[in-house]
């Protein structure tokens, strides 16, 4: 039985313009007019997900900054974490920033260290602008996520530093190849995804979700009923092997899955 669907956003909900199209906003409606109950799970900011949210015209639980933030349907915080500021403060510095475009995710805030034409555009839809700081200043506190913007060669050896500064005291994942993500201890959008869930009484055996990222994991790991998109990370995969592929994002495979399984 399913009663929840759960779903990533950029690369699995969302087409390839990073919009929402007319087939899934309308097979979401549908569903939810069956009494399903959903969740956007994403690394972007909460700010700008309540606009998707809005686009798919659905009511829906958002797990925002892969999962240090989570907002119920009337957008009533249940959930938030922050990095320690000291991690915060270190890692901002040019050991680690160098070479990067660095990003501070706050509550109220999207904090950069320099301009980015790019990023503007993509959130042109959900009207979010970041606001430049010298971020290697900024005292560290209220800060969910870290995020660092530049070639997929770099940020690999930016993990690994990461990786041997922090060890286990930050959750440090992948939302694109180019974005390298770092939150605090425990922050999963696997873990955000149990705590909707055991206030709506529902279990994860009743759980759809889809991804296509290394941050999908836990995500996909904690559902019942975990989907994979055919244009999924390799990572991802590899790491579940057992789940079901759906068609990609351009082909709106969400959706097609969705409307095939319901028999919409």
């Amino acid at each position: 039985m399913y009663r929840f669907i759960a779903s990533d956003l950029d690369g699995t909900l969302l087409d390839e313009h990073h919009a929402v199209n007319a087939l899934t906003a309308q097979t979401l409606q549908q569903l939810e007019a069956q009494g399903l109950r959903f969740a956007l799970a994403t690394g972007r900011h909460y700010l700008d997900v309540k606009g998707i949210r809005d686009a798919l015209g659905i009511s829906a639980y958002l797990i925002s900054s892969n999962g240090a933030r989570v907002h119920d349907p009337d957008n009533r915080l249940i959930h938030s974490s922050n990095l320690d500021p000291a991690i915060v403060r270190q890692i901002a510095q040019p050991e680690f920033a160098a070479g990067t475009i660095l990003n501070f995710y706050l509550d109220d805030a999207w904090l950069i260290d320099q301009p980015y034409q790019y990023l503007l555009d993509l959130h042109a839809d959900s009207g979010l602008h970041y606001q430049i700081e010298a971020l290697h200043q900024h005292d560290g506190a209220g800060v969910g996520k870290v995020l660092y913007i530049a070639d997929h060669a770099h940020l690999l050896t930016v993990e690994a530093k990461l990786h041997q500064a922090l060890g286990d005291s930050a959750y440090i994942t992948f939302s694109a190849d180019n974005c390298l993500e770092v939150m605090a201890p425990g922050v999963s959008k696997g873990h955000a995804l149990r705590l909707v869930l055991d206030e709506l009484g529902i279990s994860t055996a009743d759980c759809l979700a889809f991804g296509d990222g290394q941050n999908d994991i836990e995500l996909l790991q904690t559902a019942g009923h975990p989907r994979v998109m055919a244009n999924a990370h390799p990572r991802l995969a590899s790491q579940l092997p057992q789940a079901a592929t759906v068609a990609s994002n351009v082909e709106s495979g969400v959706a097609l899955h969705l409307r095939q399984l319901f028999a919409l």
